[in-house]
């Protein structure tokens, strides 16, 4: 199939007029008229995935490669250095992020990982009823989401309600109405400003929070007709 095709079913299944203004979700690098060989799925581009591609392969991410804008070429740096090998080897690349976030990810965290109905729904921010003490609950989802350290924010004794928004959402914590938040990145200053509305707090991990990106879109592409490669998408950080 060509490129353009491929985009087109893939903005069916979670549009890109979606994405919030400052993404940059859509074709990343390549031609819409290209002819594409194989599809590879990956949270992330990264040297040694990007090496080990054949030509004409579209790599589906997560997290765009280009994100605010390039003023110079320089393949010694990051992203340049991708886009180089992309396209002496005529990979391209198409991002579904935050469109994908609200369509398909956060749904999907919420009801296939944590198993929890969903009672509202607003763009990054599913709210579902737990009903368990805090620590239990935590304990649950620093399990679920395999967290060797589970870092929070306890304000309450008791979750009734909790939210969740997969990948970095502190920026969302003012606008949270629920006993609990589950979000990705979590700093300092995102504490202290939960403390200081009796909101407690849960970081679960952006990698760890949006790793099922690939299975979730493999699914759907098997749908479409399409075939797919699962990446082994690997987190950068490591613990000790």
């Amino acid at each position: 199939m060509k490129l353009k095709d491929i985009y087109e079913k893939l903005d069916e299944l979670s549009p890109f007029e979606l994405q919030e203004k400052w993404d940059n979700s859509g074709i990343q690098v390549g031609s819409p008229n290209q002819e594409i060989e194989q599809i590879v799925l990956s949270i992330d581009a990264d040297a040694e995935l990007l090496e080990s591609l054949k030509p004409n392969t579209l790599l589906i991410t997560h997290h765009p490669i280009i994100f605010g804008g390039i003023t110079e070429l320089n393949f010694e740096t990051y992203p340049s250095n991708f886009l180089k090998t992309m396209i002496e080897k005529n990979v391209s690349n198409i991002a579904m992020h935050t469109n994908f976030d609200k369509t398909h990810l956060n749904k999907y965290v919420a009801e296939k990982i944590l198993g929890y109905k969903i009672l509202d729904d607003k763009e990054f921010v599913i709210k579902f009823e737990v009903n368990e003490d805090f620590d239990t609950f935590a304990k649950k989802v620093g399990e679920k989401f395999s967290l060797k350290n589970v870092k929070s924010v306890k304000c309450r004794d008791f979750v009734k309600t909790c939210a969740l928004t997969t990948g970095s959402g502190g920026s969302m914590i003012k606008y949270i109405d629920a006993d609990c938040f589950l979000t990705g990145d979590i700093k300092y200053h995102d504490a202290m400003e939960a403390k200081s509305i009796n909101l407690s707090l849960i970081d679960i991990g952006h990698f760890e929070s949006e790793c099922f990106f690939s299975d979730i879109l493999h699914k759907h592409l098997k749908v479409l007709g399409l075939d797919a490669i699962i990446s082994s998408s690997k987190n950068p950080f490591t613990y000790i």
